[in-house]
């Protein structure tokens, strides 16, 4: 949101200056009350422009906020998810055994079928060998009954006929009566199986039920993770698109403030030229160089970056010093730099010294700086992991490796 603030910034320093004369000779005929009227009013628009970043600022540490509120519900649901996938392989598992249960069943019941079948067949069969014998017993009277026995040779002959006629009825019916009995035992065994299947089936029913249930959670907290996704690439585009306009922006915020340099350029040229010679180190001896100047991985984005200064680690509240005399052209909060001063040695030559710490800025713009004299104090403002000085050289308002620069 800080690219969004250097915009504002811009377009308000732009408003000021768009319909002033930018040539040389215009400006060195421009009188020292009108560049200071025009430079009063540029800081009027800037400072509210700098509100109005500050309201989009806000707005996107909510967006950030929102990403990672986002983030953390979607790994909640993700999580979620594992153990309802868990869960619906278990179900599947124990619906696989119920139904393998199921089909021993009924293949006991087929078997169990044939069984009865078979014991029905045999009781059927044994009633009509019974009813034939008692049908021929009849049919032929008591005549034929009295023949059997009276046909006997002899007493003796007489009881065992008897005897004989006794035990094959008795027998025909105690064979019958076996026969119920495995009947009704097969009978029995029969509606056991049948029981047992009627509850594999309320089982594995419930199990389909439980299985579908699962599967409709699963299905539902999918479709809030696609939209938490969708969210998240719509939060990250914003980002990114808010990253490229703080790039764009930065430069411009450059080249309009070279403009404000140019209506003090005929002022400070002449009572603070600079002639060439090395600089001043912005900041004690002792203190290494944390980053230098070109291509690196960017602390915040991750990403390749160029490093237009270089990085002094020190701790905050450490002094800083201007490596030249000069007239200050900034002293605010300025972008990613944070508090920034911006200092015009005159012949194009700028120093810029950022992330100030709030309350470390010690001049103010149009303010005559002499080499050496304490401006600053190191902060950790702006676009920055840690206390350290920021400090650039720039040479027709372009960076330029400071080293060369520096004694």
């Amino acid at each position: 949101m800080k690219k969004i603030s250097a915009f504002i910034v811009a377009v308000a320093i732009l408003a000021v200056f768009v319909l002033q004369p930018s040539g040389g000779s215009e400006v060195k005929a421009a009188s020292l009350s009108q560049i200071e009227k025009d430079i009063k009013a540029a800081n009027q628009q800037i400072r509210e422009a700098e509100r109005k970043a500050a309201n989009a600022a806000k707005d996107a540490k909510n967006a950030e906020a929102q990403k990672l509120t986002i983030t953390s519900k979607k790994e909640t649901l993700q999580k979620e998810i594992n153990t309802l996938n868990k869960e619906i392989d278990k179900v599947a598992v124990a619906l696989t055994k119920k139904q393998e249960e199921k089909e021993e069943k009924q293949q006991e019941l087929v078997q169990t079928g044939v069984e009865l079948e078979e014991a029905v067949q045999r009781v059927v069969e044994r009633e009509a060998l019974l009813e034939t014998r008692m049908r021929m017993m009849y049919s032929n009277g008591f005549v034929s009954y009295m023949d059997v026995l009276f046909s006997a040779t002899s007493f003796t002959d007489f009881l065992d006929r008897f005897d004989a006629l006794q035990t094959i009825l008795s027998s025909d019916r105690d064979i019958l009566t076996a026969h119920k009995k495995d009947q009704a035992l097969v009978e029995e065994k029969k509606a056991d199986i049948e029981e047992q299947y009627a509850e594999l089936e309320a089982l594995y029913h419930e199990l389909e039920l439980q299985q579908a249930d699962l599967v409709k959670k699963e299905a539902d907290k999918e479709v809030l993770v696609a939209s938490y996704n969708q969210n998240l690439n719509q939060l990250s585009e914003t980002l990114e698109h808010l990253e490229v306009i703080s790039e764009e922006q930065e430069k411009l915020l450059v080249a309009l403030a070279a403009k404000v340099s140019k209506l003090n350029a005929e002022k400070n040229r002449i009572k603070n030229p600079y002639t060439g010679g090395k600089l001043g180190m912005p900041i004690d001896p002792g203190y290494r160089v944390t980053s230098s100047f070109g291509t690196r991985i960017h602390p915040i984005t991750k990403k390749k970056h160029t490093h237009t200064g270089i990085d002094f680690g020190a701790p905050q509240g450490t002094d800083i010093y201007a490596a030249e005399s000069g007239v200050v052209i900034v002293s605010q909060l300025w972008s990613g730099y944070g508090n920034c001063i911006i200092i015009d040695h005159g012949n194009g030559l700028w120093t810029l010294y950022g992330h100030i710490r709030n309350g470390g800025l010690l001049v103010d713009v149009g303010d005559q700086i002499k080499k050496g004299q304490k401006i600053a104090e190191v902060g950790s403002t702006g676009n920055s992991t840690g206390p350290h000085l920021h400090f650039e050289v720039r040479k027709n308002e372009v960076p330029v490796n400071p080293s060369g620069y520096l004694k």
